[in-house]
């Protein structure tokens, strides 16, 4: 099947681009175009009908994954939207729409409200539809998982509001591509999916840190603070998109529950993931994603990881020396340079139940474990290492060497409170440190250099 995906690089939007390419031709729709391999990848506003219409010509079916939460009446521009992109879809010859909207029987929120609506929009000209209605994503990049990690992972006393016992039925990434690869084929209609557990936000507060690994969150509720009001309070501790958030804490005085799961059951006969499995996956995915993509990343915060990046011009003289340099890794705290600095940190780290210890492998390669890291990647010009029982969370440390610039990164996912706290107290210092460690690769360069 030739199918498109409106919204493809949004959050699931481009897991689910990932899922098809391997089995259908997929043409990948977004405001910028995308950058998936093996797909066909489109620049396009689903707002305008001519272009909507040029994207979808030849498609058997489309993925209409776009919200518009971001913007000030949501509401209005999401339904414009998609009844531009229903008309345009017929107009196509598209012969199904699958949507993802949101659960939420006769909801009073705006959010919820435009969720439900956009689902009959899409089918106004006749496309036939499957509705999705779903709750909470839990997946590494979803705003309310993000929100629920960062309130979890950041506070050890949280004052809530009555919105934290509303009853809410969340869902697994990992289910909900399920669901949407399998509406290419089920009866046309709205489908309720969920983990088949209900649950509150407060319940899953004491999950996450479960899963976590952290210490007991203590809440105390105040019913008097409202949604709104709450909203400015998670502005103060999370760096989510507020406008997304505040839409969606408003939401939350609706219960949003599977009211008819056996429909659902019958129909994609798919094995709901509890709870805890699916936040055990959204860390687990979170942590894979971090390793894979260390040397790509950029310097700030993404999806919860902290992220330094230094990038050193050096002369083409440097390289191989540089790169042989990485071979002479372990046993010694002069190969990072700043032997004081790490020496205070060994000690420091002794404080919170740290162990380490300087080692050298007989072959710096995948796996091999030098001082307090393991090998991720030794390949020419590169090196990146895992840290090993590092108590304030999980972090990386790389080095490349490619097109005359020694690039360094350094990452952290923090753990809980401490870690947080870790890397704001040390972020001053953060990017000095790691320039003059980066700068300490050339000079140990050039001293080889000199005695050769």
């Amino acid at each position: 099947m030739q199918i498109a995906v409106a919204g493809a690089t949004g959050f699931v939007g481009r897991r689910l681009v990932e899922a098809l390419a391997g089995e259908h031709k997929v043409v990948a729709l977004a405001r910028r175009a995308p950058d998936f391999r093996n797909v066909t990848n489109q620049a396009v506003d689903v707002g305008n009908y001519e272009e909507a219409l040029r994207a979808l010509e030849g498609c058997d079916a489309a993925y209409y994954l776009i919200h518009s939460l971001d913007v000030g009446d949501f509401r209005a521009r999401d339904l414009s939207l998609a009844k531009t992109f229903g008309k345009a879809a017929k107009a196509a010859g598209v012969k199904r729409i699958v949507y993802l909207g949101g659960l939420g029987e006769d909801p009073t929120s705006d959010h919820l409200l435009s969720r439900q609506e956009v689902g009959v929009a899409l089918g106004a000209k006749g496309v036939e539809v499957v509705e999705l209605r779903a709750a909470v994503i839990i997946g590494a990049g979803s705003i309310s998982y993000e929100m629920l990690r960062y309130l979890t992972e950041r506070l050890p006393f949280m004052v809530c509001p009555r919105w934290v016992r509303t009853a809410i039925e969340p869902i697994a990434l990992s289910d909900v591509l399920l669901y949407l690869e399998k509406s290419l084929s089920v009866e046309p209609g709205i489908y309720e999916v969920g983990s088949g557990e209900v649950t509150t936000y407060r319940d899953m507060i004491s999950i996450y840190g479960h899963e976590r690994g952290l210490w007991s969150t203590v809440i105390v509720d105040i019913p008097l603070l409202t949604p709104r009001l709450s909203s400015h309070w998670v502005d103060l501790v999370t760096p989510v998109n507020n406008k997304v958030s505040h839409s969606l804490i408003e939401s939350l005085v609706t219960e949003v529950i599977v009211r008819n799961p056996t429909k659902t059951k019958d129909a994609f006969a798919i094995i709901p993931t509890p709870i805890a499995q699916a936040i055990r996956e959204a860390l687990d995915d979170q942590l894979i994603t971090a390793e894979a993509t260390v040397m790509d990343r950029e310097s700030g915060l993404l999806n919860g990881i902290y992220t330094e990046r230094i990038e050193i011009p050096i002369d083409e003289a440097l390289e191989s020396e540089l790169n042989d340099d990485f071979d002479r890794i372990g046993g010694d705290l002069d190969w990072y340079g700043l032997d004081s600095a790490w020496r205070i940190r060994m000690w420091v780290g002794r404080l919170f139940g740290e162990r380490w210890r300087l080692r050298r492998p007989e072959a710096v390669e995948p796996g091999a474990e030098v001082d307090w890291w393991r090998v991720v990647e030794r390949s020419p010009n590169e090196l990146v290492l895992r840290a090993e029982g590092w108590f304030f969370g999980e972090g990386w440390l790389g080095w490349r060497v490619q097109d005359g610039v020694l690039i360094q990164v350094g990452i952290l996912r923090p753990k809980g409170v401490l870690g947080f706290l870790y890397w704001k107290i040390l972020q001053p210092v953060h990017r000095q440190v790691f320039r003059l460690q980066a700068e300490h690769r050339l000079v140990r360069a050039r001293r080889r250099i000199k005695v050769g």
